[in-house]
């Protein structure tokens, strides 16, 4: 083959690879987020609403149950990921994500069916918890492994992208659903379209994503033979400090991540400030539009800048603004709400562009899919689990939203000080023949 065919194939590879990635992970956190947004807007009333004033607290618990699933996830794809591939694990997370949110949608309400119906939600939403926890590993490694050189934080924010358009997508289909519909017909029927539409969306996704091939680092290893039998057991042996950082880092941007894509931004909105549920559905669209090029952006600048130093920035604008979001957000006013949530969606980018890069370069081969995946299912455990919960609890036990910003304010500095104890590592190599890259964890952790 030509070096000029060469260049061109590889160039079509990293495109294909790119929109596999994007795709996969959009569809994944459509399915997730529709679930997220549907409890501040719907369950607590179809299927907890024998438990009075509590339904809609305890609704919001149904989100973070599934998020003690995603460390399980992690670890089972995490560990056939490291000894089967990337790419098997890109295509079953996919699948299992999108039959999960087609059956929720397919649940009888507690009217119909009792208490049958939340115990099915539950063990439904158990079960997008292990999707959820397998999948961004895997499409996070196979973006940067199959990186051109010193691209590896722009091609990892590809997967990146699909949190904002996963958001956009699902607050675009139930602000379609609230407008066609009355609201006796959204709550009897219309939330379920947007859970049955996911059908079509995973369809698409399979057929992207088995145009994907195996990433270089990981067939140098499989070649080499030194996969390693009991990924896991290495893993938390030789490398858990890397698995405790990580998991803090990203539990400061999932906690501020989740206001919104969890449902508390838009219940809170509705519930309390009397706004149009379409308007503020229509007002977080425009922010994941902010969100998403924020993201882009993260990515890139840490190929130039570094992975720690955008972190930094983002978390400082993070820190920033949290009071002055929820101040203009009290307002009720549609240009004031938007105006807060696209400069609240800066700072979440920052730190979220780069994050697939920097877990990445944080592992060596052997075990880069069990770290990266725990790293990332433990943070969104220790952040996002019950952040919706953790909120609408305080807004409603001190009567001040602004108990919240506090809330997040401190999640947001735990993450920052992260960021002062892992080194740098833009560029390590991630190649088995290259460099023994992390074997140690000195090579990655500060050291006293």
């Amino acid at each position: 083959m030509s070096p000029s065919a060469q260049t061109s194939g590889n160039r079509s590879q990293h495109r294909t690879v790119a929109l596999a990635a994007m795709a996969g992970t959009t569809i994944e956190w459509y399915d997730f987020f529709i679930y997220a947004l549907c409890t501040g807007l719907v369950f607590g009333s179809e299927f907890f609403d024998g438990l009075g004033e509590d339904s809609l607290v305890i609704s919001f618990a149904t989100i973070g149950i599934s998020f003690f699933f995603r460390p399980v996830g992690a670890a089972l794809a995490g560990h056939l990921g490291d000894r089967l591939g990337r790419r098997a694990m890109l295509i079953a997370t996919l699948l299992l994500m999108g039959v999960s949110t087609t059956l929720i949608g397919l649940v009888p309400s507690s009217a119909s069916i009792g208490m049958s119906a939340p115990v099915i939600l539950v063990l439904l939403r158990i079960l997008q918890g292990l999707s959820a926890g397998g999948e961004w590993g895997g499409a996070a490694l196979i973006s940067v492994e199959h990186a051109p050189p010193g691209q590896r934080g722009r091609f990892g924010s590809y997967p990146q992208l699909g949190a904002p358009l996963g958001l956009l997508l699902a607050n675009g289909a139930l602000a379609a659903v609230t407008a066609l519909t009355t609201d006796d017909q959204f709550l009897a029927w219309g939330w379920r379209i947007p859970f049955l539409l996911s059908v079509v969306l995973v369809a698409a996704g399979f057929v992207i994503r088995r145009k994907v091939e195996e990433s270089p680092a990981y067939r140098e290893l499989k070649e080499s033979g030194n996969q390693s039998r009991a990924p896991i057991a290495v893993l938390f042996k030789n490398h858990w400090p890397l698995v405790v950082a990580g998991a803090l880092l990203f539990a400061a941007n999932n906690a501020v991540g989740y206001m919104t894509t969890g449902g508390y931004v838009q219940s809170y909105s509705v519930n309390h400030l009397g706004m149009d549920p379409t308007l503020i559905l229509i007002c977080v669209m425009v922010a994941a539009v902010g969100w998403l090029a924020s993201t882009l952006a993260g990515g890139r600048l840490s190929d130039r800048f570094g992975r720690l130093r955008v972190y930094r920035i983002g978390f400082v604008i993070q820190l920033a603004w949290m009071f002055p979001f929820f101040a203009l957000l009290n307002t009720a006013n549609t240009g004031l709400v938007v105006v807060a949530l696209v400069l609240y969606s800066i700072g979440l980018g920052l730190t979220y562009g780069p994050q697939a890069a920097l877990f990445a370069e944080l592992y060596p081969t052997a075990v880069r899919y069990s770290g990266a995946a725990l790293s990332y299912a433990i943070g969104a455990v220790l952040g996002g689990a019950f952040a919706p919960m953790i909120a609408e609890a305080l807004q409603s036990g001190t009567g001040t939203v602004y108990s919240v910003a506090v809330y997040l304010a401190g999640v947001t500095v735990v993450g920052l000080a992260v960021t002062f104890v892992l080194k740098e590592r833009k560029g390590v190599p991630l190649s088995e023949a290259e460099a023994e890259a992390g074997e140690k964890d000195e090579q990655a952790v500060v050291t006293a």
